[in-house]
């Protein structure tokens, strides 16, 4: 069992959790990620591992709660403890000789991003950072963010903090204006992955995108998270999660995502029935 050494919720929707693993947190570097088990009887969840600390054996998970699995994740107390917790998984995140790159994160991406900016920082990389969040009250990271960032752009679809806009809107100005980068690091929703690919494709400038498709074993026997990139077929378990963006075919990596969506949004139902029904007997002893 792996102990949750720290729990607290970023922003409504989103979870940060610190648990025990000192095997994971001795070996885990950017871009790779873990398979967490809530209980004994619990989905599989694939999640990035948004930091860790090798001295405390502390690996820190970001996760938004969406569906029955991580409603479940979420409802853990601090002090208690999940059933498996498995990695590092999949490639890190290449860094090293890079010189000016832009990461570009969206929404519960940002997370993602977070530790492949961070590393670039540590390598004496040059980090220019979008993050864009659909209003205010979903915003998080941001001072971490800042904290090993040289340029910080921050926007909002509503406009009710930073610029109003999407992630494009700085990146494309800034391109537009001349500035080069080694790298552009794509990592967020997949709309969003797409278009930052559109964005930089006239300019020739290499765009990675961190893609994190539906996932069941992570160690590429299931063959679920393939992704077709340059017309041949990936597994982002072994082969990524970070894949050239404009080699990615975007659309059919969109329509695979929703292939489960409907038996994603009956689970949530009957997870929050289960919760509902479980306060009103309580509330009746």
């Amino acid at each position: 069992m792996f102990e949750i050494l720290k729990k607290e919720a970023l922003n409504p929707t989103v979870m940060r959790m610190d648990i025990r693993a000192p095997l994971v947190a001795k070996k885990a570097k950017a871009g790779q990620f873990i398979i967490v088990r809530a209980d004994d009887r619990g989905e599989r969840i694939p999640l990035t591992v948004a930091g860790c600390d090798r001295d405390t054996g502390a690996v820190t998970i970001i996760f938004q709660i969406v569906g029955g699995a991580t409603m479940t994740l979420a409802s853990l107390p601090q002090g208690g403890c999940v059933a498996d917790f498995v990695g590092p998984l999949g490639t890190p995140t290449h860094v090293e000789g890079l010189k000016k790159v832009a990461v570009v994160g969206g929404g519960v991406g940002c997370a993602i991003a977070l530790p492949v900016a961070r590393a670039l920082h540590e390598h004496g990389c040059s980090v220019t950072s979008v993050v864009g969040f659909r209003s205010r009250d979903l915003v998080i990271l941001e001072e971490e963010f800042r904290a090993v960032s040289d340029r910080f752009y921050m926007m909002t679809d509503d406009g009710s903090y930073g610029e109003k806009g999407n992630v494009c809107v700085p990146l494309g100005r800034l391109l537009e204006s001349g500035e080069r980068f080694d790298e552009v690091i794509a990592i967020g929703p997949l709309v969003m992955m797409k278009f930052v690919a559109a964005a930089t494709r006239p300019y020739a400038i290499r765009t990675i995108a961190s893609m994190n498709p539906i996932m069941i074993d992570g160690t590429g026997m299931c063959g679920c998270c393939r992704v077709s990139v340059g017309g041949e077929m990936k597994f982002a378990c072994v082969d990524g999660p970070d894949f050239d963006a404009h080699l990615i075919d975007f659309d059919e990596a969109i329509k695979r995502s929703r292939t489960y969506a409907e038996f994603e949004a009956k689970a949530r139902e009957k997870h929050c029935n289960l919760f509902k029904k479980e306060v009103e007997s309580n509330a009746k002893i």
